[in-house]
């Protein structure tokens, strides 16, 4: 009877074991703006110090932090009637009522919960107002608005729009708190929300002392904004208002709330591409904003409805 020794090779023996990634900066993001008569934001991406290619596929993110909106007898604050092409526009209401309406025939009201994703890609126009009732008896409204490229392949596919309630986000209960998957996965949880690459978006409530842990691909961008509330991750903290930017060196997210937190977590796959932004045209080269600007003047997004006031025929 003979026997064999075996000897495995140290890369046999010892496997890489996950990590938590590094926060690696926090941005504070510019000052308070009026976007419109009717959204009072602070941009938070892009924000100084962040380059695009590490937020990609993201490509602005306002947050509108709680404010107070007198009652109105008459008409309605927000933004008429404007134009995007080559992006997906992102909102979602936490507190108040938002009114949206497009030339591709869809429109709808969101409240506090619920989300509205936009496909502007070809061309669209539409318009945001806050929705009459809520006009009339004022109150605190808060909202988030997420900019989200489209790849060089989809940027030219007809418009699309998806209203996405609260009651179709499942939230999944963690010890200390909620994660409402709007887009992507936590564990076995999928979120509703139909991305053109691989993105999640969570929405989630942490109580003080509490840790959130969350699985997601090295390579995809990940930014955490504090909404409310203060996170530390490895001995880093970013405050209410903060968007927390971390490396791309580990397997998952790890973060505490160092109080009652609300947060979003943005992650995708980075859009590898050329951009070129002229306002509400996000194309891959200079020809194409160009030709977005003449298609628009042209009138190829089409026309605003007949019932919206000074439209034209």
């Amino acid at each position: 009877m003979s026997t064999t020794t075996q000897t495995l090779s140290s890369s046999t023996v010892h496997t890489a074991l996950p990590r938590a990634r590094t926060l690696e900066s926090v941005h504070g993001g510019g000052p308070l703006h009026w976007v419109g008569d009717g959204f009072r934001v602070k941009t938070v991406v892009p924000s100084g110090g962040i380059s695009q290619e590490r937020v990609s596929p993201f490509l602005l993110l306002d947050h509108h932090p709680p404010y107070d909106y007198a009652p109105l007898a008459q008409g309605q604050r927000g933004v008429g009637w404007h134009p995007h092409r080559g992006f997906e526009t992102v909102t979602l209401a936490f507190q108040g009522h938002v009114a949206h309406r497009d030339n591709a025939g869809h429109s709808g009201v969101i409240g506090p919960g619920d989300v509205q994703w936009m496909t502007a890609a070809s061309g669209i126009l539409h318009e945001e107002y806050h929705e009459q009732a809520f006009s009339r008896r004022g109150g605190p409204f808060e909202m988030l608005q997420l900019w989200v490229n489209l790849p060089r392949t989809h940027k030219k596919d007809a418009p699309g729009y998806q209203p996405i309630t609260a009651a179709q986000i499942p939230t999944v209960s963690i010890d200390g708190g909620t994660v409402r998957v709007i887009a992507g996965q936590f564990g076995d949880t999928r979120g509703p929300a139909r991305t053109f690459t691989p993105i999640t978006l969570l929405d989630v409530h942490l109580r003080a002392g509490s840790d959130l842990h969350v699985a997601l691909p090295k390579h995809h961008n990940t930014l955490v904004l504090v909404a409310s509330g203060r996170i530390s991750s490895g001995g880093e903290q970013a405050s209410q208002g903060d968007v927390a930017l971390f490396a791309n060196d580990g397997d998952f997210l790890t973060l505490r709330a160092d109080e009652d937190t609300h947060l979003l977590v943005l992650s995708g796959e980075p859009i590898r591409e050329p951009i070129v932004h002229y306002g509400p045209f996000v194309m891959n080269s200079q020809r194409e904003v160009i030709e977005a600007i003449h298609d628009f003047e042209a009138g190829r997004f089409g026309s605003v409805p007949e019932d919206a006031p000074g439209a034209t025929s």
